[in-house]
């Protein structure tokens, strides 16, 4: 399954309906990684009928329950067409806002889905397919100013909880030269910010 990843940055491109079928007519599902519009979002689920997944962003504050729709996957796991998700939101804590956490409280929250992702991981030999997350995991594509820092539970939760991927936003890459893909252990680390496809194998 093809799935579109999108995260932080509004794209001209994504506003025009020919170019989404053009382009993307054979996408199967959409997930948001945070730090996006609604509409933004609904114009895209709509033009294509995909599903929509997300996490909120650090500046998603204005979200509700009816907007932007969609499945929120923070602290949960679904499934869509035999392809597992999970995910969690926010970003490390810079300031005194929402959806911000330390690496403390992350930990916390890692290991609440801990369980889960270990029992999958023993009939499949991972966690899930996909986890997405807002933040990446530190020292993994995040940045040395504090704001953009990942946070130290998420290599703890790839260490165990072993999904094929873990994509996230967050971090604008100006530099094109900077690779938006990291392997580490088991786990392809993705840097989905603007958009990106990523296809799910069998």
């Amino acid at each position: 399954m093809k799935i579109l990843a999108v995260s932080d940055n509004r794209q001209p491109q994504f506003l025009i309906s020919e170019f989404l079928k053009q382009h993307y007519g054979d996408v199967g599902l959409l997930i948001s990684c945070g730090d996006m519009d609604p509409d933004y979002l609904d114009f895209i689920a709509s033009v294509l009928s995909l599903p929509l997944y997300y996490v909120r962003g650090n500046h998603d504050h204005h979200y509700t329950n009816d907007t932007p729709g969609g499945i929120d996957l923070h602290l949960r796991t679904a499934e869509y067409q035999g392809v597992l998700l999970a995910g969690m939101q926010g970003s490390i804590r810079y300031n005194k806002a929402d959806l911000q956490y330390s690496d403390a409280e992350m930990y916390v929250r890692v290991l609440r889905m801990m369980p889960g992702l270990l029992a999958r991981r023993m009939v499949k030999g991972y966690g899930v397919d996909i986890f997405a997350a807002h933040s990446p995991p530190r020292n993994i594509n995040d940045t040395k100013d504090y704001a953009h820092r990942g946070f130290r539970a998420f290599r703890w939760l790839i260490r165990w909880g072993q999904p094929r991927y873990l994509i996230h936003g967050h971090v604008d890459l100006y530099d094109q030269r900077i690779p938006r893909e990291t392997q580490f252990l088991k786990t392809r680390v993705v840097n989905i910010n603007p958009s990106r496809v990523i296809t799910i194998e069998e």
